[in-house]
């Protein structure tokens, strides 16, 4: 089971679990089950409201989530938030990047910290 930690300044910092082994339930729809309001507009990738920052609990750093979709690739360049070098990095060293959309990003078995901002 992995420990969820969602992080805002505007908000205090609440900690859920998620089932191990799903591998369905995106950070937003984690979220929303737990009343954590993190912004969201198109829940498909292409607007990119809900960027957050996700970092690996027990290593540091990014953590390794389910791999990004085509269409948050595409948002978190348009974001200034993926750069071509990096982008390379992760196809071929399974380098994970810190910014993620929170509707694209499928929970894995590690206990993470997402950073996100809220109004």
């Amino acid at each position: 089971m992995a420990l969820i930690t969602f992080s805002s300044p505007l908000h205090k910092d609440k900690t859920v679990y998620a089932v191990a082994g799903s591998h369905r339930k995106t950070v937003l729809e984690l979220a929303k089950e737990n009343h954590i309001p993190i912004d969201f507009g198109c829940q498909n990738g292409e607007c990119g409201t809900c960027l957050c920052k996700v970092t690996n609990v027990t290593k540091g750093g990014a953590a390794h989530a389910g791999p990004l979709t085509n269409m948050e690739r595409q948002t978190l360049k348009t974001l200034g938030k993926l750069s071509a070098e990096e982008e390379a990095k992760m196809d071929v060293d399974d380098f994970p990047t810190p910014w993620r959309l929170a509707c694209q990003m499928i929970v894995r078995d590690e206990d993470i910290t997402i950073d996100y901002p809220s109004n």
